[in-house]
């Protein structure tokens, strides 16, 4: 406690004295911080406790044979390791201790993944992507705020590392930025230009009127101004007048100012947004001392633990090396006498001599050794009895696929679940008995984690040295010479190599082309949260009175966050799950997909690539330049991970019609190299395409879903989702939600519109001049009126096109086929009976 008192006290001393503050506070602040992180991590890891009890129970369970009941089941989960996962994200910012944050990062990483596969599992038995979980809110004592996916904030603290590629990046876009110029000049006719001159000095000329009938009607005031004869009132008198207008003036503001308070506190009238408050100025506060102590208390961990491993390896390095070719040795002397010959030693593919002690005699291990020689050896004749068939035949029977049965698909292995379980009982026997103590780095912990990386290191030495010396051995003693084993070496793969077609160049010319023909732009400053949607509260209503609910959009930014964010920003996440690299936002348009796509990259911290018909309609012509171009990008995105590649308008190049002219510039020139270059991405590449498309029915569904894995389809928002967006689009214009504004008729009559209407509407009525009147002349719903009628809102052919569309899809098929099974399952016994009355009603027939 006393070494981070000193370190709050210097830092207060040197970053916060700046801001008025003082140390003390500093260091209270900070420390309630610390004993509340403490308590938050303790309850996060009791609840982590219990849901992998539930889990993974001590009895095997019988696998059910109810889908819904394992739905059930996997949705309860997944709302458990939910509420865990934000409460571990919340400890890990605030905790500033290097080995306890690593303690909860590891935890962390395996619920990310963990929630993944959870995800996926829920897919596979709904056969949708949407599922809703307002039944199951009340059972866990959950809000519908508790079902958003946190956003990770060190994604973007991680995404520093390549701080210098970032600065190169942002000078030139810069650059870019200043160099474009914008003419406002239009090119217009004679008879226009003519028209706007007398528009102009029309107007010229009412302003100089108006200025003199101003004047005029002053002067005429001024003369009435002193013809005014003072009135009869003494001095008490006046004062009297003057109290009583001036206390029935501050009565009634302070009237208004209590009946504005009383009905925000029962919620009939919008709390209106302030100035922070004190406690929020001072968590501010807190939370920027904080990550300055995490930084130091890093760069301390780093430091120490350079030396700590040093010092290891200078102290104990001799004694460990020793003591290994001891046992190594005495491991010989025994399986010699155990056998009558010496041993095979294993390779480092095989573990080297850490397989050999595992607290086993020498005869268990030769045992293993001589199964271990057995096994190779089957193999490889296995492998040259399958080599001459496929000689004699010509060619390999193909594999079937292992349709998934209803156990596999109700009880998967998880990849990510042994983490978990090792992150808790790393935290229960390290850090549960450690209370809050707080020392900047732990050294008895770092120094037994450091002997165990220089006793790996030393060994690798030691097998080195006693494989030399088995062999001398061998020669000496038995006389006998070992042979070069030849089953080693795989025979590598010939394999074409791709021509990198910018092999002679450098990543600041290939950025510098890409910014300048616009195909690397700078993502807008806009976060996922800002992407407004209201929660649905009557879908499993609507499920149990088999009716399929539209999703809400709500329900859209939850996906997007799980499908997209957290694999750009877990790099754990992509070494164990296979992630799918591209997506695609297919909706009517002004749902938001370009929104959706800047704010993936800006909570990220992506680098974002535009793919634009525009800018494909005059650029890189013909199917090689399609070539070089999806090169050049997908590879300076390989570069600078995380990256984003946005096709916008998608289904043009994958549309059924040809253009008879401009062939050359013709979208559809990229549909074979796209598939190409997404097949050259690895599964660890934090690399994800995502397109955007107003028109998917337009395109071949075949190769549209070969190259987008992930299908999002966003509908218009619903009369929740609408109330939401006109409170907060009013807002951000300016505009004070008053009694007069019926803000729920409004949402009424806009039901077909999407978002993007809604932003225009309001944009076009809440102009400079009408935004000055609003204290006078409060705002309407029917001013919103003229400009709505004006748009054509989402009809229900387009949004039937579109469901139908969705149905061709592999999962819109897969769901249609699982429906129509629990009709026939459902119908069965009925449908049964029938048939069987049928047979036997012919039979008689035909004996007649």
């Amino acid at each position: 406690m006393r070494g981070v008192a000193r370190l709050l006290r210097s830092t207060a001393q040197k970053q916060i004295l700046r801001f008025g503050r003082c140390s003390r506070c500093l260091i209270h602040s900070i420390m309630t911080s610390y004993s509340s992180s403490h308590r938050k991590w303790a309850a996060a890891h009791s609840a982590l406790q219990k849901a992998l009890q539930d889990e993974v129970p001590a009895e095997h369970p019988v696998p059910h044979g109810d889908r819904l009941q394992v739905f059930q089941d996997q949705a309860i989960l997944y709302l458990k390791y939910l509420q865990i996962f934000r409460s571990l994200e919340e400890v890990y910012e605030q905790l500033v201790q290097p080995q306890k944050r690593r303690a909860v990062r590891m935890v962390l990483d395996g619920l990310t993944g963990r929630l993944l596969e959870l995800k996926a599992q829920m897919v596979e038995l709904d056969q949708s992507e949407f599922h809703y979980f307002d039944d199951l809110l009340l059972d866990l004592k959950m809000t519908p705020k508790d079902l958003e996916i946190p956003i990770p904030r060190y994604f973007l603290r991680d995404k520093m590392q390549l701080q210098r590629n970032r600065q190169m990046i942002d000078s030139a876009l810069l650059k870019q930025r200043a160099n474009q110029t914008v003419s406002s000049v239009q090119v217009m006719s004679l008879e226009e230009a003519i028209q706007l001159l007398q528009m102009s000095e029309r107007a010229r000329q009412g302003r100089i009127r108006a200025q003199f009938m101003k004047e005029l009607i002053q002067s005429k005031r001024g003369i009435r101004r002193h013809t005014w004869r003072p009135s009869g009132l003494n001095p008490d008198q006046a004062a009297i007048q003057i109290q009583k207008v001036w206390r029935g003036f501050v009565q009634r503001r302070n009237t208004s100012r209590q009946r504005t308070e009383e009905m925000m506190f029962l919620g009939m009238i919008p709390v209106e947004t302030s100035a922070p408050s004190p406690v929020q100025l001072q968590g501010q506060w807190v939370s920027s001392s904080q990550r300055l102590i995490q930084d130091q208390n890093e760069e301390e961990y780093q430091r120490v633990q350079l030396s700590v491993k040093q010092s290891v390896l200078d102290v104990e390095g001799t004694d460990i090396k020793e003591a290994l070719q001891d046992q190594i040795r005495q491991w010989f002397i025994e399986c010699r006498d155990a056998t009558g010959r010496f041993p095979e030693f294993p390779d480092e593919e095989d573990g080297g001599s850490a397989s050999l002690f595992s607290q086993k005699t020498p005869e268990q291990v030769s045992a293993e050794l001589a199964a271990w020689q057995q096994e190779k050896d089957k193999k490889k004749k296995r492998e040259g009895k399958e080599k001459k068939k496929k000689e004699k035949t010509g060619r390999s029977k193909k594999k079937k696929k292992k349709q998934p049965q209803e156990d596999e698909s109700l009880d998967p292995s998880s990849c990510f679940l042994p983490d978990v379980v090792e992150g808790h009982r790393h935290y229960t026997d390290v850090w549960r008995c450690r209370g809050d103590h707080q020392l900047i780095v732990d050294v008895s912990l770092l120094r037994e984690k450091k002997r165990q990386e220089v006793e790996q290191e030393v060994r690798l030495q030691v097998d080195e040295l006693m494989r030399a010396e088995l062999k001398n051995l061998k020669l000496v003693v038995d006389k006998t010479k070992t042979k070069a084993k030849k089953g080693n070496k795989k025979k590598k793969k010939k394999t074409k190599k791709k021509k990198d077609l910018t092999a002679n160049r450098s990543l600041q010319s290939l950025c510098d082309e890409l910014i300048m023909n616009g195909f690397l732009i700078q993502p807008q400053n806009v976060r996922l949260s800002e992407y407004i949607g209201e929660f649905s509260y009557l879908a499993s209503t609507l499920r149990q009175a088999n009716i399929e609910p539209t999703p809400s959009l709500s329900d859209v930014r939850q996906l997007v966050a799980l499908y997209t964010v957290l694999p750009l920003g877990s790099q754990a996440l992509l070494k164990k799950l296979p992630v799918a690299k591209s997506v695609l936002l297919a909706g009517p348009s002004g749902v938001g997909k370009k929104m959706l796509v800047q704010a993936i990259c800006c909570e990220t911290g992506a680098y974002l690539f535009h793919l634009s018909p525009t800018q494909l309609s005059h650029r890189y012509p013909g199917r090689g330049g399609a070539t070089y171009l999806l090169h050049l990008v997908f590879k300076v995105a390989g570069e600078l991970q995380p990256s984003v590649i946005w096709i916008e308008d998608a289904e043009k190049t994958f549309c059924k019609k040809k253009p008879k002219a401009n062939r050359q510039f013709d979208p559809r020139r990229l549909m074979k190299d796209l598939l190409k270059s997404l097949k050259t991405l690895k599964p660890e590449d934090r690399v994800l395409v995502i397109g955007t498309s107003r028109r998917p029915f337009d395109a071949e569904i075949k190769p549209f879903c070969k190259v987008y894995k992930k299908v999002i389809l966003i509908p218009k928002p619903d009369y929740g989702s609408r109330l939401a967006l006109w409170k907060e689009l009013l807002r951000a214009q300016g505009a004070e939600l008053g009694p007069s504004l019926d803000l729920s008729s409004l949402a009424k009559i806009t039901d077909g519109f999407t978002p993007g209407h809604i932003l225009s509407a309001v944009q076009s009525v809440l102009r400079p001049q009408r935004l000055k009147k609003l204290r006078l002349q409060p705002l309407t719903a029917a001013e919103f009126v003229p400009s709505l009628s004006r748009m054509d809102p989402v009809y229900r052919e387009e949004e039937e096109a579109f469901k139908v569309w969705f149905s061709k899809t592999p999962l819109g098929r897969r769901k249609t086929r699982a429906s129509k099974t629990n009709k026939e399952e459902k119908g069965g016994g009925k449908a049964g009976r029938k048939k069987k009355k049928d047979k036997m009603m012919t039979k008689k027939k035909k004996k007649k």
